[in-house]
């Protein structure tokens, strides 16, 4: 199966509609996007992962063919998104994947739904309700948390300079430069840079007070579903174990060598490996 092949949709979560992205057959697996990404960004995987899967692949809110409303853009509401869009598509039960914001919105779906997710991947995020998430935060690897958190600045300065901003922004956290074409990174800044979007991607990091607030009541119940951990070698590397075993009792997984921060298209067959090992646990 190619990813021309896969359906496009818009489906009714609650009161918006989103953009997902079908294909495959066999258990259902959802796959969540991050900043300043969309769907797209898991292309590479979809094709392996549908072999076995049903794979759905979202459009968060403010991202991509997505609606962006004023508000909903903590990590609840948005893993409640992606509840509804599984729901609605006819699957009670599912398995979740996420990369970066949608890594921090996979772990508050499966907190948040425990009897829905049956399986979860996190790839290379920290995570609200960590406990170095403050820490973290500070650190100049994620200069772009409160630069993003900033009210009305970063939008007048990245406005019209989507291209430019998103070429650094991907580029700066890639280990393989050669992972993202030109007609690739200019995929994602027309993304970006559709009516709405920027401000939706933003409210996603401005809204992070309230995920660490969220997360450090959810946490005080680990999960007890299988999960995998991965972070890019040249990222977050194997403390992405330890940070997940905060959340969870069973957690595997680790560093992903020659990687930076972009493992589904970095490292997409080494990553779809160990994502359907996880499946099949």
């Amino acid at each position: 199966m190619n990813i021309e092949s896969f359906e496009h949709r818009r489906v009714v979560a609650g009161d918006i509609n989103i953009h997902a992205v079908i294909g495959g057959s066999g258990s259902p697996l959802v796959l969540i996007h991050g900043f300043p990404q969309t769907w797209w960004e898991w292309r590479h995987m979809m094709p392996q992962l549908a072999k076995r899967h049903t794979v759905v692949a979202v459009d968060l809110r403010g991202g991509g063919h997505s609606e962006k409303p004023q508000g909903g853009y903590d990590k609840h509401s948005m893993a409640s998104d992606v509840h509804a869009v599984m729901t609605t598509l006819g699957f009670t039960k599912y398995a979740v994947c996420g990369h970066d914001i949608g890594a921090m919105t996979a772990l508050a779906l499966a907190l948040t739904q425990r009897d829905a997710v049956t399986h979860l991947a996190v790839l290379d995020a920290s995570q609200p309700g960590w406990s170095r998430w403050v820490q973290n935060s500070h650190e100049q690897k994620v200069w772009h948390f409160a630069f993003h958190m900033k009210r009305d600045l970063p939008e007048l300065l990245i406005q019209g300079r989507e291209r430019e901003y998103v070429s650094a922004f991907i580029y700066d956290r890639a280990f393989d430069h050669g992972a993202h074409s030109v007609d690739e990174i200019d995929t994602f800044a027309r993304a970006l840079a559709q009516p709405g979007n920027l401000r939706g991607g933003l409210e996603w990091y401005r809204a992070f007070p309230r995920d660490h607030e969220n997360a450090l009541v959810w946490k005080e119940e680990r999960l007890s579903i299988p999960v995998l951990a991965l972070g890019g070698e040249h990222s977050y590397g194997s403390l992405i174990v330890p940070m997940l075993e905060e959340f969870a009792s069973n957690v595997r997984g680790g560093s992903v060598s020659g990687c930076g921060h972009w493992l589904p298209e970095e490292q997409p067959d080494e990553v779809a490996k160990q994502v359907m090992q996880l499946l099949s646990a």
